[in-house]
């Protein structure tokens, strides 16, 4: 590449998903519909799990954070978006770029561990149910949480260090509609290579250690349940455990996809189609999936409804 076609970039340009002006409402509507729902399913879960002390538990504790998590980075990236579908200004300052792709990374790696963390919760609980609230002490909970939290931090400073490093941009034109990673790596004029190899070594290895502490956690809790002589025990052991293994197999998949295989010139497409799922879709499935599949949350759900109708 010519060193006259490479400059300093004060801004970006978000292409989004598409140009075509007869899917701007369509996106628009569809987008902040499901936002809506994002926005109310998350912060409704934190708030009944804070109000209800019947889910006043480690899984809860937990589930709280996801909640949390899910809904800070749709927040990041969703309103943006709306905005760039429905403004002809697609820009982003390189700062605001650089402050949405740290947030967006921090919220990620975090809800990664976070999910992990649940299913260690899940084997305590399953496994060994008299000492689960020994075990899983409030202040174990927090250390957990907050490690959560410090790996997101950590990871994403590492990234975003290596990108404030990148002296220039053959264009400041991102085909995405958001700043991440590989989009921005693809226009750097500089060696990228360490860029895309710890990309590519430090999401290969979130993902290894939490999927084996995941299938170590359900291998230790298949083994328990097939040991339990009540029918009716086998089956809440599997309900409590259904709503999780869902959350991880829809969120794990499409990382997986996105971040820890090469790079290819040719999958920039499905790239952003994986991205609309984890970013916008997932944190507004997650609430759904351990409202409508959990008997708890529901009967907690219940008793503040009826409480507040009869007060």
């Amino acid at each position: 590449m010519s060193k006259e076609n490479c400059t300093t970039v004060t801004e970006f340009i978000l292409l989004g998903l598409s140009d075509a002006p007869e899917l701007r409402v369509f996106l628009s509507l569809l987008f902040l519909l499901i936002y809506g729902v994002t926005v109310m399913g998350n912060l409704g879960m934190i708030t009944l799990i804070q109000v209800s002390s019947r889910l006043h538990t480690p899984m809860y504790f937990f589930l709280s954070h996801l909640s949390l998590v899910d809904f800070c980075y749709s927040t990041v990236i969703v309103p943006k978006m709306l905005a760039n579908v429905l403004n002809k200004d697609k820009t982003i300052s390189f700062l605001g770029c650089a402050v949405q792709f740290y947030l967006f990374c921090t919220c990620v790696v975090s809800e990664v561990f976070l999910l992990a963390v649940m299913a260690y919760d899940r084997f305590v609980a399953i496994c060994s149910p008299l000492l689960y609230m020994v075990t899983m002490s409030r202040h174990l909970c927090v250390e957990l949480v907050s490690c959560c939290y410090l790996g997101g931090t950590v990871c994403s400073l590492i990234h975003l260090c290596l990108i404030l490093e990148i002296p220039t941009y053959r264009s400041n034109v991102i085909n995405h509609f958001f700043c991440d990673l590989p989009p921005l790596l693809s226009l750097a004029c500089s060696d990228v290579t360490v860029n895309e190899l710890l990309a590519y070594i430090l999401s290969t290895f979130n993902e290894i250690l939490t999927i084996v502490i995941i299938l170590t956690s359900y291998l230790f809790i298949l083994i328990t349940i097939l040991r339990m002589r009540s029918a009716e025990g086998r089956r809440k052991a599997f309900s409590t455990c259904a709503s999780h293994l869902t959350a991880i197999v829809v969120f794990h998949g499409t990382v997986l996809f996105t971040y820890c295989r090469p790079s290819s010139g040719n999958s920039e497409d499905a790239d952003k189609v994986a991205a609309v799922f984890y970013t916008v879709v997932i944190p507004m499935l997650n609430p759904l999936i351990y409202s409508l599949r959990n008997k708890d949350v529901k009967e907690a759900l219940r008793r503040v409804v009826s409480s507040k109708m009869f007060s």
